[in-house]
């Protein structure tokens, strides 16, 4: 890896965007099935199709001097990718404002502590039910006892934050949103609860008839605790509540019903090295063709990363009907 620049010039778009939050999905694996996230017998990438941690490394790098401040990785499962220590502690090194993995914490009992030392500040972790019985059911291979077992050490590894990331579908597991938010408190970690996303077609359950607005989560949880808007700002599409007896934060993520395009800031890179402008549209741009045809210098990836600004959408158009507008799953975007 040679000739990295190290001045920085900040990514705007056409709409005047300041875009400085980028996720790069290190792999499409995962060790779980999840019903709204993938098929049961998914189909994966062969190797060569997918970025080598090498040019995820320079992806890093190179977006980081295009103003990037914030860089989260993302799967499928970015911790079950090998050598995913090495990854971390090379981005570590960078200096970003913020550093974090989304992972579904089944690993975590074993390298919580690695990469805390490697240099990752957040963790977010995927956890839609506290019932081990229907932990089986979403995740299809997963088992609860893993995932509890690495938010703890989590906890004792010292992140300066772990937030739980809960997608609430009807039917499924709308009835432990107070349990969730309980769970959350006593653990001392933030909760986001997040609307489906209609991504991949899925034929495990119907999208129309299970979303649930963040709006109904919340009056759920206000029938207990009062919630405060503040104006926290994580750098993603989370709005945050606070309650007075309480340390923690409560977020929504609300695709469908509250569209927080307008702030976008954030554009994500595939396994495959496509770099897409938003996870609701297909517009995206062959990175890896440049990383491969131009080894020894970033300035094309540099160049072609600033071009593909104009592409970026105004904004994104879920509905809820079940309709799927993107083939790909979310194991490919990495949420």
């Amino acid at each position: 890896m040679s000739h990295y620049s190290t001045s920085v010039q900040p990514l705007r778009d056409r709409f005047g965007r300041t875009i400085d939050y980028v996720r790069l999905s290190v792999t499409d694996r995962c060790d779980f099935r999840c019903v709204y996230c993938m098929a049961e017998d998914m189909t994966f990438l062969p190797r060569q199709q997918v970025l080598t941690l090498e040019e995820i490394a320079r992806l890093a790098r190179t977006f980081q001097s295009l103003g990037t401040q914030k860089i989260r990785l993302t799967g499928g499962e970015p911790l079950v990718r090998r050598d995913i220590l090495e990854l971390v502690e090379e981005i570590g090194s960078m200096g970003l404002r913020d550093f974090g993995i989304t992972t579904n914490g089944n690993q975590l009992s074993t390298l919580a502590d690695p990469l805390r030392r490697a240099g990752l500040k957040r963790l977010n972790i995927s956890l839609d039910t506290l019932d081990s019985q229907r932990f089986k059911q979403i995740t299809r291979t997963g088992h609860l006892k893993n995932v509890l077992a690495g938010i703890d050490a989590a906890s004792e590894a010292g992140f300066e934050g772990i937030k739980l990331n809960v997608v609430i579908m009807r039917g499924r597991n709308d009835d432990e949103i107070l349990d969730l938010v309980e769970f959350a408190r006593r653990k001392q970690v933030d909760i986001s609860f997040i609307e489906e996303m209609p991504l991949g077609t899925i034929t495990e359950h119907d999208r129309s008839e299970s979303f649930f607005s963040s709006d109904r989560v919340r009056e759920q949880i206000t029938s207990r605790h009062d919630l405060f808007p503040t104006m926290d700002n994580s750098g993603g599409p989370a709005r945050y509540f606070r309650m007075s007896d309480s340390p923690i934060r409560v977020g929504f993520i609300s695709p469908h019903s509250h569209n927080f395009c307008a702030t976008c800031n954030r554009v994500r890179v595939t396994v495959e090295g496509r770099l897409l402008l938003c996870l609701g549209n297909e517009h995206s741009v062959d990175l890896r063709r440049v990383l491969r045809a131009y080894p020894e210098s970033n300035d094309k990836l540099r160049e072609t990363i600033i071009k593909a600004m104009e592409l970026k959408p105004e904004r994104h158009y879920f509905d809820t009907q079940g309709d799927v507008q993107i083939l790909r799953f979310m194991n490919m975007t990495g949420g």
